[in-house]
């Protein structure tokens, strides 16, 4: 008997809608399923496939399911409530673990058995949709567990739930780094047109087989003849008394581009020696630095204490007992660039954290070049090819019914922006037509700040907002706006718990039928009087606002579209906009950067207001 792995213990399931449970057993085996005192029975198919579609229930649990074919399978500890789907790439990913300098404590609070996580294996198939899900569990919110659950989706459950006291199931289907095509039909893609090439490429198995075996074999050589080259393994540079008289100083944090190792690709070595009181005790520590790019082994008083293999994540690296001692330590870092520029990112924590307190690490380090060598090549990753992830991970969850998808994504299309919100309508339309429940509520989070040093008048990351406001012309759609609560120096920002509960907010009204006020201003409309521009605004709720003393993040253009900041006020719930050196003004632009930090319209809500473009 084979069953999805979504109809496992601990399983949430839709309340008030019913839901059909398939399998797999043997030709003209007779099946029964018994759920909630009501017994469905029906015969396998000549290939073995049944199903039987149990009527809705109301929230409640836990209760337990039974089927009996040649073998009786129970299903135990199954909760009735909403489930919602998260989808898109890594921000939506982004594990409760990795936002821990802001919520630690928090999370060791968490005990909701009634909120749960399921993560479906992140697997592409380029060929037909699959039709059963295999792999993956049902995780509930405990301080254990809700370190795997996706931040975003448990702060979002925990306030639904708070708000609305019923079970709620999560099912993770995020992907880090994929495009929107990603999670796309093929027939779909193939109407919108451009992608007929990889599409078919991407059906050749031995091209997608031999690919990943030479570009796993190069990644394997390049490491290993970079450990050959490194002076810093023959010599053992991470143990404390190494000599680093003649070793070159370094101010942590900074960039390799702002030092004479940029364009250096290769193994660079540093080391700092720090003090604990005499009367230090043994004790379990964090080492926190920060974000390093790209890959490094990190050692304390020469014992290894973290590795990570890419620049993105946090490096917080529980020190064991025993390692540490009163007086002088040395803590030592490898950084490995593979093709980026590297370096410690600025405006990270870096320290030392023990149950006194928190040891700064920032300053002056030492540092050596271990070994120089060619950038790596970037990998060929075929989880972002079209088509393939829709085929795997959607297909095969999309016979459980749910309430609706929460959904972040974009940072992977930013490069080619311009007409982002139709991929976006197609998408949603597909997602909707493989459930087939209805226009479910399909809430998403408009991209945070990053500072890229690009020009604003250039910046792809507010072309790709723009096309993410426009997308809110599909019907039951809602958007958080996250540009102020993002990192300008993080594409991964930490506070998922206020993008989590402005999606709630969304869902409070699209999914639970309330009255409140649920987005930030949206821009509506404008006209030209005499030398300013007049905007109006949707959702405006109880009134514009702004926080700080001054309205600012608006610039306007005259006839010659070339915008400069602007002078912006509100008046009776619309924002004014001039520059005194503009008499005939034409186009106003609202938070028009990568990292528009200082764009601050709210409504009284406390709900910022998207930015836009009147082009």
């Amino acid at each position: 008997m084979k069953l999805s792995s979504l109809i496992s213990n601990g399983m949430v399931i839709q309340r008030n809608k019913p839901l059909t449970i398939s399998g797999e057993a043997t030709a003209n085996e007779k099946i029964e399923v018994t759920f909630l005192n009501k017994t469905y029975t029906t015969v396998a198919a000549e290939n073995g496939k049944w199903s039987v579609t149990l009527d809705p229930a109301e929230a409640g649990g836990p209760h337990q399911l039974k089927i009996v074919g040649t073998e009786e399978i129970h299903i135990d500890d199954i909760l009735v409530g909403d489930v919602w789907v998260l989808g898109g790439q890594s921000n939506m990913e982004l594990p409760v673990n990795r936002t821990l300098d802001l919520f630690a404590e928090e999370m060791k609070a968490v005990n909701n058995p009634e909120i749960r996580h399921f993560s479906v294996p992140q697997v592409y198939n380029f060929h037909q949709p699959k039709e059963m899900l295999a792999g993956g569990e049902w995780k509930k919110a405990t301080p254990e567990d809700v370190l795997n659950f996706s931040a975003i989706g448990y702060f979002f459950a925990a306030e639904i739930y708070r708000k609305h006291r019923v079970p709620i199931g999560l099912i993770a289907t995020a992907v880090g780094g994929t495009p929107i095509e990603a999670w796309m039909r093929e027939e779909t893609l193939r109407e919108v047109g451009g992608y007929d090439e990889i599409l078919d490429k991407s059906k050749d198995d031995q091209y997608i087989k031999d690919t990943i075996e030479m570009e796993e074999k190069r990644e394997q050589d390049w490491h290993q003849n970079l450990n050959q080259q490194d002076q810093g393994m023959v010599e053992k540079w991470y143990h404390p008394d190494t000599d680093t008289s003649t070793w070159e100083s370094f101010d942590v944090p900074n960039s390799w581009a702002d030092t004479e190792l940029e364009p250096i690709r290769g193994a660079v070595w540093y080391q700092k020696t720090f003090n604990l009181p005499e009367d230090f005790k043994d004790q379990e520590t964090t080492l926190s630095l920060g974000t390093l790019i790209d890959a490094d082994h990190t050692y304390l008083n020469g014992e290894l204490v973290g590795h990570t293999g890419y620049k993105y994540p946090p490096r917080r690296y529980p020190v064991p007992k025993g390692i540490l001692k009163p007086g002088k330590n040395t803590v030592t870092v490898r950084l490995v660039s593979t093709e980026s520029t590297g370096g410690f990112v600025k405006d990270m924590p870096y320290e030392l954290i023990t149950s006194e307190g928190h040891i700064p690490l920032t300053g002056t380090w030492k540092y050596k070049v271990g070994a120089i060598t060619e950038g790596l090549k970037p990998k060929t990753f075929f989880q972002y090819f079209p088509r393939g992830l829709y085929n795997e991970m959607i297909a095969s969850i999309s016979d459980f019914p749910m309430t609706g998808v929460l959904w972040y994504q974009g940072e992977s299309n930013i490069a080619r922006p311009d007409g982002y919100h139709k991929l976006f309508e197609r998408m949603v339309q597909d997602w909707r037509d493989t459930w087939q429940i209805g226009d479910f509520p399909f809430l998403f989070v408009q991209l945070a700040n990053l500072e890229t040093g690009e020009d604003d008048n250039e910046s792809y990351w507010a072309k790709l907002r723009n096309e993410q406001l426009k997308s809110l012309q599909v019907k039951n759609t809602a958007m958080a706006v996250s540009f102020d609560v993002g990192e300008a120096n993080d594409l991964h920002p930490q506070d998922k718990k206020t993008v989590g509960e402005r999606l709630a907010k969304c869902a409070n009204v699209l999914a639970y039928g309330k009255n409140i006020e649920y987005m930030g201003p949206l821009y509506q409309s404008h006209q030209v009087v005499g030398n300013e521009i007049e905007i109006t605004f949707n959702h405006v709720g109880a009134g514009l606002t702004v926080k700080g003393d001054q309205l600012n993040g608006f610039v306007i253009s005259g006839q010659d579209n070339i915008f400069k900041p602007a002078q912006a006020e509100i008046r009776d719930n619309k924002v004014i906009v001039k520059h005194p050196e503009i008499t005939n003004p034409k186009h106003v632009r609202y938070g028009w950067s990568d990292n528009p930090e200082n764009a601050n319209l709210y409504n009284k809500d406390n709900l910022p207001a998207s930015p836009f473009t009147t082009e």
